[in-house]
């Protein structure tokens, strides 16, 4: 499970969310900001990065592939918008995990040429967090992971009830937000997700 750490959505610090994250188990990150100055993300992805190294956890930067270099992130995850893969590898090399949102089988078989190491692929189902486009349900899911070969992380209103059945289609792991961040207990949140997923 990927825990995207949503600056603009969390209603604690960064920090303190994978803090609690971490203790629950979790062992894969990705902190995103729309909203802030490239300094913040830096700054914050700087932290992280310290945090995600001494528990030995993957940590990932949304959207900016230098930012990610520069704080020494194990990985870049790419929207449609911003760089092609192409000229990102360039900047990233060989050993950075480089992924990419995907949201139809076009897209999903791009990114796989184009040298993807996985993608995100979604939304699976409604979800308030961002405006990615139609629903794609279990059955789209179903249909990506037949055309493509590299790992798929499924992500869009996944929460402990539905994770179950996002795995059995096919998903190599999930992506979420709102499920275990809006949650009372995030730590009891993420305990959760992870023992279904588990199940599944």
């Amino acid at each position: 499970m990927c825990l995207i750490l949503d600056e603009d959505l969390l209603p604690v610090e960064p920090a303190q969310a994978m803090t609690e994250a971490l203790a629950a188990g979790v062992r894969f990150f990705q902190y995103r900001s729309k909203t802030r100055s490239r300094r913040h993300i830096y700054e914050q992805a700087q932290k992280i990065a310290e945090m995600a190294k001494r528990s030995e956890a993957l940590f990932i930067v949304n959207d900016h592939a230098d930012i990610a270099i520069a704080v020494g992130a194990d990985g870049v995850h790419l929207g449609q918008d911003d760089l092609p893969i192409e000229a990102a590898r360039k900047l990233v090399g060989s050993g950075t995990i480089l992924g990419i949102s995907t949201h139809s089988s076009k897209e999903a078989r791009d990114a796989e040429r184009a040298g993807a190491d996985y993608i995100g692929f979604g939304p699976i189902f409604s979800t308030t967090t961002k405006d990615a486009g139609m629903t794609q349900g279990t059955a789209g899911l179903a249909a990506i992971r037949q055309i493509i070969s590299i790992p798929v992380i499924a992500i869009g209103g996944i929460d402990h009830k539905r994770v179950g059945d996002v795995m059995k289609a096919g998903a190599d792991g999930v992506a979420v937000i709102s499920a275990i961040i809006s949650a009372p207990d995030r730590k009891q949140a993420a305990e959760q997700m992870i023992r279904n997923i588990q199940k599944a």
